[in-house]
């Protein structure tokens, strides 16, 4: 007779709670096993992420280099190089090319803004020429006097803004902002510093907007290197996932999970007002038209008291400098003409070459993002009417007959909507 595993009545009971007790005990081994791979994987890719996205070492040498030469100087060569009293803290750097960083400087926070390389013109993912080689702070050159630089800065803005009739007093306003020290004069390494940061659509656009309210103030530079005022809050929703995580977590569910963090609804009407309002500041402004390229939540903050501030606008490019770049530009489908997330123009078929007529004004891209931002929790007064007021606003077209007509009475309606809602609240 063959032996049993479990030999005896009393011995069957013990036996077989000691092979379930093996089992559960290797479950929870391979459970805590798959739980230190996940966990080991997560910091590995967040380390590796980190240290190629996160180079601000690497560009404070750079400035400092060139600082300590002679080459460039600023407002916070200074206090960057010697006195060390401009901090770099957490980074928000999306490429390795543009390090973004929340810093203090003498005790004030700030964001600190630095290139890691320069560019000639957009990048459209496959370049519209070869991309060239360019010696870093080489304009203007020594012997280049006042009224030289004025006039190369004249020309610049001309092909950036187009034949605006009053360029001479922007020009004028670049000669005071590059005048870091105050003392009346701009020294070569001043000009050579204001030169590479207006090849910057977002330093250009700061200086435009410098007295609008949802523009970051400017508060120093030192080379390609600035600093502009802090945002409280560094997303659109209150919640920034890591870098590594977002990749692997769905839009929706990341909008989800936004949503749970977000202000309460009028605090985000506030906010979303803001966005309208900084949308009627780059519409038709005084210095032509700016289109808003990527309105993702990401480029987007606030304040403490919910008002909205601009946190990246490196995709907000003067109209006219866009058009003249995109409209020559081989394609094949629609998708081939597309700038930054949001700027898409058309594919001609007859000559496959990109149209220049951007489809989606910056208001309808607005919108766009803040429809589930308003609905979500939106009053059930005014739900039914918000929500047809954003859908009208998300089906604005350029091309359509008297747009600006529509973009001006869409826009005033939302606002006066919120606002009417709001008016009597502490958030207003």
């Amino acid at each position: 007779m063959a032996r049993s595993l479990c030999p005896g009545a009393r011995l069957r009971k013990p036996c077989c709670l000691q092979a379930r007790f093996s089992y559960v005990r290797m479950k929870y081994l391979f459970f805590s096993w798959l739980v230190v791979f996940v966990g080991s994987w997560i910091i590995y890719v967040q380390y590796s992420t980190y240290t190629e996205l996160c180079r601000g070492k690497d560009c404070k040498k750079i400035i400092c280099d060139k600082y300590k030469t002679g080459v460039i100087d600023g407002p916070a060569c200074n206090s960057l190089c010697v006195t060390e009293t401009l901090y770099f803290g957490k980074c928000l750097s999306t490429k390795p090319s543009n390090q973004m960083y929340l810093g203090i400087w003498d005790n004030l926070p700030g964001v600190v803004k630095c290139q890691m390389e320069q560019k000639l013109h957009l990048d459209f993912g496959t370049e519209l020429e070869p991309r060239k080689e360019i010696v870093l702070f080489d304009k203007p050159t020594r012997g280049t006097t006042v009224q030289k630089f004025k006039e190369m800065v004249y020309s610049l803005f001309k092909a950036k803004l187009g034949d605006q009739g009053n360029l001479s007093e922007l020009v004028n306003l670049i000669l005071t902002v590059a005048d870091g020290d105050k003392d009346g004069q701009v020294s070569l390494g001043e000009a050579k510093s204001a030169w590479a940061l207006l090849q910057l659509n977002e330093f250009l656009l700061m200086v435009i907007l410098q007295d609008k309210e949802h523009t970051p103030k400017l508060m120093g530079f030192c080379g390609d290197l600035y600093v502009t005022e802090s945002v409280d809050h560094a997303s659109l929703y209150g919640l920034s996932l890591p870098w590594a995580m977002e990749r692997f977590v769905p839009s929706g569910l990341s909008s989800s999970m936004g949503q749970l963090f977000a202000p309460a609804w009028p605090r985000k009407a506030k906010i979303a007002i803001g966005l309208l309002e900084f949308v009627e500041d780059v519409f038709h402004g005084p210095y032509g038209n700016f289109l808003m390229c990527d309105t993702s939540a990401r480029t987007l903050g606030y304040n403490s008291r919910y008002d909205l501030k601009m946190l990246d606008m490196r995709k907000i490019v003067p109209e006219t400098n866009l058009k003249e770049l995109i409209k020559d530009r081989h394609c094949e489908s629609d998708l081939d003409c597309v700038y930054g997330t949001d700027c898409r123009t058309s594919c001609d078929q007859s000559t496959m070459k990109c149209t220049s007529e951007v489809i989606q004004p910056n208001l309808a891209k607005a919108c766009q993002l803040l429809k589930d931002y308003l609905l979500h929790g939106a009053p059930s007064e005014i739900r039914e009417e918000l929500e047809k007021q954003l859908y009208s606003c998300i089906a604005l077209k350029v091309t359509a007959h008297q747009m600006e007509m529509e973009h001006s009475l869409i826009l005033n309606n939302l606002k006066t909507l919120l606002w009417k809602k709001i008016s009597y609240t502490n958030d207003s």
